[in-house]
């Protein structure tokens, strides 16, 4: 199975790269996680609308065809480890490829999160997307260790 995280955002902290990095290594060979960044569209003399909806544009070419799409916003389903681990088991029997999206700064486009099959939050919180990148990285293999009893995951 593979994993999109679609973020858009780039030069990111040198943390973020090693924090997602790290627990994408640790995934097994069976489940890919990749991270597919898109630069952010220029802000100067554009209206947020504008900026959404050429970011949007770019998304949906770089979105993986057939995709399941989860978009990661901080008005969605707070997302627990038990419900990506459920998720993450369906995905495999059912061989759905997900993509998780990140939007910029300012958010999604509505056309993006009008196509997606879940929105959810990975805190009530809203957080500097790089972090939320690392977040999800770590649950997406502490969903995968929760399902095969490894150590990693404690109750």
């Amino acid at each position: 199975m593979k994993i999109t995280i679609l973020a858009l955002g780039h030069r990111m902290p040198k943390w973020v790269t090693l924090g997602v990095e790290e627990y994408t290594r640790r995934m097994p060979a069976e489940v890919r996680v990749e991270v597919v960044e898109l630069k952010p569209e220029d802000r100067a003399n554009k209206t947020t609308a504008r900026v959404l909806a050429a970011e949007a544009e770019r998304l949906e070419l770089a979105i993986p065809r057939q995709s399941q799409r989860i978009v990661c916003d901080e008005r969605g389903k707070p997302l627990t480890t038990p419900m990506l681990a459920a998720w993450m088991q369906s995905w495999m029997r059912d061989g759905v490829q997900p993509c998780f999206i990140i939007g910029s700064a300012d958010g999604l486009a509505e056309s993006i999160k009008a196509t997606a099959t879940q929105t959810v939050s990975v805190s009530g919180c809203v957080l500097p997307h790089g972090m939320v990148r690392v977040i999800l990285a770590e649950q997406l293999y502490r969903a995968w260790s929760l399902m095969h009893n490894h150590p990693y995951h404690r109750e």
